[in-house]
């Protein structure tokens, strides 16, 4: 499998979130790549500016996303939860979340 866009990792980031606790982006990340089957190469593999990996910045890139659609809220630093908000959207159990939603 290949690495996921950002906005394929958008409803897995929030169903993710669903309970309702405080998490940390870096433990999403990890959870995220397991669930989507990335090999080690995978979650290695960097950004042409080889500052950061590929899939911590797609990742990092759909919680901005979700926090300006008030989906998640930022608790603290590199933390995040969901907001009643994004309960609300999931209990309407949608097919995909992006951009346009």
């Amino acid at each position: 499998m290949s690495i996921p866009d950002y906005q394929s990792t958008m409803l897995p980031l929030l169903r993710y979130a669903a309970d309702k606790q405080e998490h940390s982006l870096r433990n999403a990340i990890d959870s995220l790549a397991d669930q989507f089957n990335l090999t080690d190469e995978e979650r290695k593999e960097l950004l042409p500016s080889g500052q950061q990996e590929i899939f911590n910045n797609r990742v990092g890139w759909a919680r901005t996303y979700m926090k300006k659609a008030n989906l998640l809220e930022t608790t603290r630093r590199g933390h995040f939860q969901i907001t009643e908000r994004g309960l609300a959207v999931l209990a309407k159990n949608p097919a995909t979340i992006n951009v346009r939603f």
